[in-house]
């Protein structure tokens, strides 16, 4: 027994001198590379991957996480021999009795009935009206948005299109006038400025653009008692099977408990990160994509009382509005945005949101099983998916030496790891309340030269880290 603690004393000393020598040399290390001065390539192509920083700082993430799992490794064998010594020396001071086991057969038929109720078709919902509200203000280019609606639109009964439109634009009104009784037009009130603190007076447009939305949505849910709605922004335009997808999810969103909105905007949507041969795929998210959403009037109770006075889409996608909730996503986005000019002033616009692609097939979702969406049935197999897909490097990736074929998994176990990995493989790097952009249980499911690959956590995820922001 004294050697076996001495054992794992000394496990725990090169433990923590192991760790100790690792800080020490990636302290000392020298800088490595030099700023690139590359710019307008794509990224995780060409020579942005090239440059010698961005390899060098991926080389080093990966010497990281490779470091981290013998650590991991270490530390388990470690709690793995405690374990058996305390069972060992329990075992010798006590002598357990063994108790039969009951098994109740009740207990086993209600885990079935369950499962089988998880599994079972979502029931169809018929005639339900769901509203389309554009949100609209000085873009008279808001036609293009509108003429796709109207001309995609299945039913004018079942799909009502109200056009909320604040800042007292004419020119805008006028043409959202010209449509007469095929939409519905209505103004904002109160066109004033807001009181905001000095240093916030640049975000003016914020702030009454959430004021907007609580307006119109109080308009939809309240003022026109509709149960549901998909919101769009005037400068949206949509795919094909916009109304089909979203009619298809309206079940399944009113069913399950554990989804708030269904998105029709996937954040890594560019062309070459997605699989242009399945428009028929989708997902759960943890994050909240925006871009062309439904939700229920039963969530727009629950937030309307705390909506915030500006930066509404950052403040929703907060644990504490998130609630551990998931949206639905689709692998190929059902808008696309042509608003270069807003309130960002295009930077965002010119830098991602052009190169998102639209959906051009139509899939007729209203005929499909979806109830492979809910959460016990989908966490099953997701998981199963991410983790049986061989472990990779990014380097072997940018490298084409990746010998195995079908899906694999890059694997990071840090804020600066994902970012790193992220960058170097074109996904969106940035965090919002520790999720990352289109992620499930922390994992990026995306395309990369044709294959799919997930940027996923060590097996085992444990929940986001709010600090990774």
């Amino acid at each position: 027994m004294v050697r076996r603690a001495s054992l794992i004393l000394c496990g725990v000393t090169l433990f923590i001198a192991w760790n100790a020598l690792l800080l020490l040399f990636l302290w000392w290390r020298p800088p490595i590379g030099s700023p690139g001065t590359g710019g307008g390539a794509e990224p995780g192509e060409g020579r942005e991957w090239g440059g010698d920083l961005t390899r060098n700082v991926v080389q080093l993430a990966e010497e990281v996480e490779a470091e981290l799992e013998k650590q991991k490794l270490l530390l388990q064998q470690i709690q793995s021999h405690r374990a058996l010594w305390e069972k060992k020396k329990k075992n010798n001071n006590q002598i357990k009795e063994k108790q039969p086991v009951e098994v109740n057969n009740d207990d086993d038929a209600g885990a079935r009935e369950l499962e089988s109720e998880v599994l079972q078709k979502i029931p169809d919902v018929k005639d339900i009206v769901i509203p389309v509200l554009v949100i609209a203000c000085d873009r008279p280019t808001v036609r293009r948005s509108l003429d796709k609606l109207l001309y995609y639109r299945p039913s004018k009964e079942l799909f009502p299109v109200i056009v909320s439109q604040d800042c007292g634009h004419e020119e805008t009104a006028r043409v959202i006038g010209s449509y007469g009784d095929q939409v519905m037009h209505i103004r904002q009130p109160d066109l004033s400025d807001i009181r905001v603190r000095a240093d916030h007076r640049k975000f003016q447009g914020y702030y009454k653009i959430s004021r907007h939305y609580r307006w119109a949505l109080n308009q939809v849910f309240h003022t026109f008692k509709y149960q549901v709605a998909v919101i769009v922004e005037d400068d949206l335009e949509v795919a094909p099977d916009f109304f089909e997808y979203f009619r298809s999810l309206f079940p399944l969103l009113l069913e399950d408990k554990t989804l708030w909105c269904v998105s029709a905007w996937n954040d890594n949507g560019r062309e070459q990160m997605i699989d242009p041969k399945a428009p028929e795929l989708l997902y759960r998210t943890d994050f909240f994509p925006g871009l062309g959403w439904m939700l229920l009037k039963d969530l727009w109770e629950e937030l309307e009382p705390k909506w915030p006075a500006s930066f509404w889409d950052d403040w929703i996608r907060q644990p504490g509005q998130r609630r551990e909730r998931a949206c639905v996503r689709p692998e190929i986005s059902r808008t696309m945005t042509f608003g270069r000019k807003g309130v960002s002033m295009g930077q965002f616009y010119d830098q991602y949101l052009r190169f998102i692609k639209l959906n051009d097939q139509f899939v007729p979702f209203t005929q499909r099983d979806l109830a492979f969406l809910k959460k016990e049935a989908y966490d099953r197999t997701f998981a199963e998916s991410v983790y049986t897909a061989p472990a990779v490097r990014v380097e072997e990736l940018h490298g084409n030496k990746v010998t195995v074929p079908g899906p694999v998994r890059v694997q990071y176990s840090n804020k600066d790891t994902f970012k790193a990995f992220a960058k170097a493989l074109g996904v969106m790097d940035d965090l919002k309340s520790g999720v990352p952009r289109a992620g499930y249980r922390g994992v990026v499911s995306f395309m990369f030269r044709g294959r799919r690959v997930f940027l996923a956590p060590p097996p085992g995820w444990k929940g986001y880290d709010t600090t990774w922001s």
